[in-house]
């Protein structure tokens, strides 16, 4: 069993399924979630040339600012359009 902390829930606690992970990447659609701290950017840059060159679609995202939890409607639009999503924590 696998225990993950969720910074944003305070001390209320939940069981949540996972998701399994994809065997590839290749086909699917990945999106790339900028969080607004320095550098991010330029990480996710990088990373955006290699999984295109492994056969993935890239969607790119930004939250307004790190210091919050990102917005609902662009955590459903990430849900809905997205089969995986990679998050930005570079300083």
């Amino acid at each position: 069993m696998t225990v993950l902390l969720d910074p944003t829930m305070g001390t209320k606690t939940e069981a949540i399924e996972t998701v399994a992970r994809p065997t590839s990447i290749s086909g699917l659609t990945i999106g790339l979630l900028d969080i607004s701290k320095a550098r991010g950017a330029e990480f996710l840059d990088q990373l955006e040339t290699r999984l295109t060159a492994e056969g993935a679609s890239i969607k790119r995202f930004t939250k307004p600012t790190f210091a919050k939890p990102a917005p609902v409607d662009l955590r459903h639009e990430i849900a809905t359009s997205c089969d995986a999503v990679i998050e930005a924590l570079a300083d």
